[in-house]
């Protein structure tokens, strides 16, 4: 059975996977869902009168979000 007591080190930044996208880093999400939830969470966050919207990459087979 696995340890189900695991702690993240603190001391370590998660960095999420990032495409090239014209002249921006942007954050992958692998699926559609994914980035829809990232979208609503984003916007109850930064408190975002406009949500993001998720936008499928030109250049490979994932996910990502705009303002526009």
């Amino acid at each position: 059975m696995a340890n189900r007591n695991k702690h993240l080190d603190p001391s370590l930044a998660y960095e999420p996977p990032r495409c090239w996208v014209g002249d921006t880093h942007k954050i992958i999400y692998a699926t559609e869902e994914e980035a829809e939830l990232a979208a609503k969470v984003a916007a109850y966050d930064h408190h975002l009168d406009a949500p993001l919207k998720p936008y499928k990459c030109p250049y490979a087979n994932h996910w990502h979000l705009s303002s526009t």
